[in-house]
């Protein structure tokens, strides 16, 4: 009895072997995968032989660069005859913006144009919001003086009392006739059911759900979720940025305690780039409702302000890593200072190395991260790299206010990025995501001070206190810095 266990145990073990073997093929010779990612995966599989299999069914596998995104209203916008325009004023020397910020941002503003058709807009203005109260009560009250259609995407959405309370006032906004379209994404939203928004729907509100599970109630799909939040009202008025829609959101969470975040609310013609990625979004993801051309969703604008703005998406249906790359780029342009919040600091080498670079060239380079971690193997991957840039000159703080889930880039108090991309691999290459790139100084100094606030309520994370962190610290440091490229 005890030699026939013995030989299903070696089957198993083999047949185990023979799986992982097959895998780690897949992995080298067919998906291709960059080699970070490859090795992080390799070793997945050689410690975790069985249930590394597992993990990779669910999060590792390639998403298939196809055209997700399309569009036939694209051609009548006019976008590509704008941005052919654009490049031919941006690479022309005598032309003029009459903008010093974007007279200076050419090179990145014609690298997101190219890469992204990221039309640069101007004449916007722009309130940003770092107080998740103050952000849902303004949200609600532009909602409820809408008067021709509101379109809603978040990756968050819960059914609690934010939530109902932003659904309810969809739900008499679409009683009244204004054309209501809702979307979110499964994975992010997996507490909000279909009978959550049966009421929406009844008045005439359209549901749309981003890569919906198979097998409801788990979604195996861990990866490549929309992580953008966006909302159009009318088509003037916008909304960008990092929060989500949830009571912690507002601060009541007893973990997190006070939430900080950054957003934007853009009026202005910028609304328009806003509005072309909700519909791309949408198509992808409805198949009930189609949204085809109107004039009414792109209407003429008036000039309402002086910013400059470009809207720029990513994900991993493209090869170019455009959000990265803008920061990236931005980070080169750098002569006097960097300032960076993210919840999340898990850059790659080539992002690492540039801040490496801006440090040792004598640039202020500060950085604001959590004092607690959210998900715990990210928190230790993101302290692991603030050690490299603190041995070089970094300035580094926890914030102590509660949690910090800002995305924010501002270089030389003049240009800026908001969004949705966190300063991480899965932003860059597995997730959709959204971002603002500034081109104004009033905004970047009012950016500014709100990190100056911050600083007052955080704590400075010195060289000296990095060292003497804990061996098993460390330990978890070294762990999830290997695994960083698969987080």
């Amino acid at each position: 009895m005890l030699t026939i266990e013995l030989n299903i145990l070696t089957i198993l073990a083999v047949i185990l072997f023979i799986v992982n073997l097959l895998l780690a093929v897949v992995l080298i010779f067919i998906e291709r995968k960059d080699a970070t990612s490859t090795w992080a995966w390799l070793l997945v599989l050689y410690f975790i032989p069985f249930v590394g299999f597992i993990i990779y069914l669910l999060i590792g596998q390639t998403l298939t660069r196809r055209k997700m995104f399309e569009w036939e209203g694209i051609q009548k916008i006019g976008i590509e005859s704008l941005i052919e325009e654009q490049k031919e004023q941006i690479i022309d020397p005598d032309f003029s913006f009459n903008e010093p910020m974007v007279d200076e941002s050419r090179d990145l503003i014609y690298m997101l144009l190219i890469n992204n058709d990221a039309v640069l807009t101007k004449q916007n203005k722009v309130d940003i919001f770092t107080d998740g109260k103050e952000k849902f009560d303004q949200l609600l009250k532009d909602i409820r003086e809408a008067k021709f259609f509101i379109h809603m995407q978040y990756y968050i959405f819960r059914n609690d009392t934010l939530g109902k309370e932003v659904i309810q006032a969809l739900t008499e906004k679409a009683q009244q006739g204004v054309k209501v379209r809702f979307l979110y994404d499964d994975l992010g939203s997996r507490q909000l059911k279909h009978k959550h928004l049966a009421d929406l729907e009844a008045a005439g509100g359209e549901i749309g759900v981003f890569f919906p599970s198979k097998f409801s109630p788990i979604n195996l799909r861990l990866n490549y979720r929309n992580h953008r939040k966006l909302i159009n009202i009318d088509g003037h008025l916008g909304y960008v940025g990092g929060f989500n829609v949830g009571d912690e959101y507002l601060g009541k969470s007893k973990k997190f305690g006070y939430w900080r975040d950054t957003h934007l609310r853009i009026i202005g013609p910028a609304v328009h780039s806003i509005q072309t990625r909700f519909i791309l979004d949408w198509n992808q993801a409805s198949k009930r409702y189609h949204i085809s051309y109107e004039d009414h969703y792109f209407p003429t604008i008036e000039e309402t302000g002086s910013t400059a703005i470009q809207i720029v998406s990513s994900g991993p249906d493209s090869e170019w890593e455009q959000i990265k790359s803008g920061y990236l780029k931005m980070i080169m342009m750098a002569q006097e200072s960097i300032y960076i919040q993210t919840p999340y600091f898990i850059p790659d080498q080539t992002l690492l190395d540039a801040l490496k670079v801006a440090c040792l060239s004598g640039i202020n380079v500060q950085i604001i991260i959590p004092n607690k971690p959210d998900h715990m193997f990210v928190y230790w991957a993101t302290t692991s790299h603030v050690g490299e840039l603190l041995k070089v000159g970094a300035k580094v703080y926890t914030y102590e206010n509660g949690f910090i889930h800002a995305k924010t880039l501002i270089v030389d108090r003049k240009i800026s990025s908001v969004g949705t991309a966190n300063i991480d691999m899965r932003s860059f290459k597995l997730n959709f995501e959204v971002n603002a790139f500034i081109y104004e100084k009033e905004t970047a100094e009012k950016l500014l001070t709100k990190f100056d606030e911050d600083l007052k309520l955080s704590k400075l994370f010195t060289w000296e206190s990095y060292e003497q962190r804990s061996k098993t610290i460390r330990f978890k440091e070294s762990i999830s810095r290997l695994l960083s490229p698969i987080l």
